[in-house]
């Protein structure tokens, strides 16, 4: 056992931490989807890559053994949105790490408008503003399945859903007016 305040990570580090073409990508990848650090975007690289083992294992399975487990996990995946429907074991290794952050709760809500920037998707998330059908969600790296991505709305105790409330203006602001 180890000890309840520290938890094991969910993330490995680089091999070769300070390797240009990595550190450029990483901080573009960061400022692109409103990332808080890079320890969420290495997150999500875990993620990534414990898909791709899978698949990769999925391989060298034989056919009766695999068959089972791939449809499993290429149904989780479609729900995710990771492949498309009709996917195979090639698209799964096919994954980048875009698709991954892409289905984050704060890049949804940026891209529907409930937010005019990234940032402010993350700020209005952990402020409690968004829910995920009807249930408030606090998490900005909340992965939103496919069916759920139309039951994303700001939640029903928010000053951001009330009627004639726009994006950027905060309940003082509208007193004033």
């Amino acid at each position: 056992m180890g000890d309840p305040k520290r938890p094991r990570r969910k993330y490995e580090t680089p091999k070769y931490p300070w390797s240009k073409s990595r550190l450029d990508s990483e901080l573009r990848l960061v400022g692109e989807y409103g990332l808080r650090n890079k320890h969420e975007l290495r997150i999500h690289h875990a993620t990534l890559s414990k898909y791709r083992g899978l698949a990769r294992e999925l391989l060298a399975m034989p056919t009766q053994e695999r068959l089972k487990i791939e449809k499993e996990l290429l149904s989780k995946l479609q729900s995710y949105s990771f492949v498309p429907e009709g996917a195979n074991i090639d698209n799964i290794l096919d994954l980048t790490i875009g698709r991954i952050l892409d289905r984050r709760l704060q890049s949804i809500v940026f891209r529907r408008g409930l937010a005019k920037t990234p940032q402010q998707a993350r700020q209005l998330i952990t402020h409690g503003h968004i829910a995920v059908k009807g249930r408030k969600v606090t998490s900005p790296g909340f992965l939103v399945k496919q069916v759920e991505e139309q039951e994303i709305r700001y939640s029903i105790g928010s000053a951001f859903s009330k009627e004639g409330h726009g994006i950027g203006e905060t309940p003082a602001k509208e007193a004033a007016a």
